[in-house]
């Protein structure tokens, strides 16, 4: 069985109920996950299989930078071979922030289950439940 994180940043809810739902999809393929809001994220994700980041589009399509991009900065180096898998809201823009961020996780090695989950607006929890599921069965 995987253990997995689930660590995220929200603004407006949007990026926490994809959070929700992807931890019912993972939970669902029986996953023992955890969920984090990123101010109680752990330093250290040594005790985890696969970790998924969850942090929405800010400003010119980067992300969040006064919690999140500290906190992604400080693990990167830690995903070395690890699975990712990276997801979040977005309300304009053409995702250029995810396609920058996956290219980011890549840089660290990262082994991602895709380019990114983005949602736009109010999140599909259906959708999301079933990314959930995806990452739970991703190899």
């Amino acid at each position: 069985m995987s253990k997995v994180a689930v660590i995220y940043w929200s603004g407006t809810g949007n990026t926490e109920a994809m959070a929700k739902s992807i931890e019912k999809g993972l939970k669902e393929k029986s996953a023992e996950t955890d969920v984090f809001e990123v101010s109680s994220a752990p330093a250290s994700l040594d005790g985890y299989d696969k970790i998924a980041f969850g942090c929405p589009s800010m400003g010119a399509e980067v992300l969040e930078e006064s919690a999140f991009e500290p906190y992604f900065t400080s693990v990167e180096k830690s995903l070395k071979d690890k699975k990712v898998a990276l997801f979040g809201s977005y309300g304009w823009g053409d995702g250029q922030w995810m396609r920058d961020w996956a290219e980011r996780a890549r840089s660290a090695q990262a082994v991602l289950v895709d380019d990114g989950f983005i949602q736009h607006e109010t999140p599909n929890a259906d959708e999301c439940e079933e990314f959930g599921k995806k990452f739970a069965d991703f190899q």
